[in-house]
């Protein structure tokens, strides 16, 4: 079963959610045959690069609320961050453009380090105080410690058309199946599930897209030969 999750590192609820979705997960008993997949979404898509500004200042703005409001959701969101064991920064924290961290995370797919780089960039972004936007070489440093090759990492960010038709047909996907806000869970492209949910209704829904996978069915008369673990079958015999 394939379970592909649609997510933005600015999106401190896809912080969160990833952890409750990791915990459903951990304790299925088919942990073994799920295959989980990430997907690019940008929550700010268009944003230019060096276009960064406080987070603060970001709610006011885009929200119309007050800075008290903005700070208080921020504290709520360490609170729900602390409770399912992530570190989260309410103060100073700022928001810009993650098209570059999307480009690195499909190379990091490549690569076979797709969630390595995501907890990275997520931990980065979330509990630490570098800022992760319009900084290159923090972005590099990220994917090395992900198990990235630095070069390949700064290929990629000096050219912004690596990787950007993946990152494109994602958010294309996205938007074909619904998607419009993330997180977003998609199982078996049979059941979506919106937001970052209580680690009970993940669990639920992971048993329920198991349960309900079509069966294989066998179109087969009997009398074709075959190989198997023991031997092939031999003509005429």
């Amino acid at each position: 079963m394939r379970v592909e999750i649609w997510s933005d590192i600015a999106c401190p609820w896809c912080y969160v959610g990833k952890a409750r979705f990791e915990k459903a997960l951990a304790a299925f008993p088919h942990r073994d045959g799920v295959e989980v997949v990430h997907r690019s979404f940008e929550l700010d898509p268009g944003r230019a690069k060096d276009d960064v500004q406080p987070v603060l200042t970001m709610l006011t703005a885009k929200y119309g609320m007050s800075e008290a409001q903005a700070q208080a959701g921020e504290d709520n969101l360490g609170a729900q961050a602390a409770a399912e064991g992530l570190d989260y920064r309410t103060r100073g924290r700022d928001h810009g453009s993650t098209f570059d961290m999307h480009r690195l995370l499909h190379l990091a797919k490549d690569a076979g380090r797709q969630e390595a780089l995501l907890d990275a960039l997520y931990r980065a972004n979330f509990a630490e105080e570098r800022s992760v936007f319009a900084d290159d070489e923090r972005l590099v440093g990220l994917a090395v410690a992900a198990g990235l090759e630095a070069d390949a990492a700064r290929a990629v960010l000096a050219d912004p058309t690596a990787y950007a038709d993946e990152v494109r047909a994602d958010e294309r996907e996205a938007a074909q199946l619904g998607a419009t806000g993330v997180p977003f869970f998609v199982l078996d492209r049979k059941y979506g599930v919106s937001g970052a949910q209580p680690a009970e209704v993940f669990a639920q829904a992971l048993a329920q897209a198991w349960g309900e996978r079509s069966p294989l069915k066998l179109i087969d008369d009997g009398g074709a030969e075959a190989c198997a673990p023991d031997g092939c079958a031999v003509p005429g015999r």
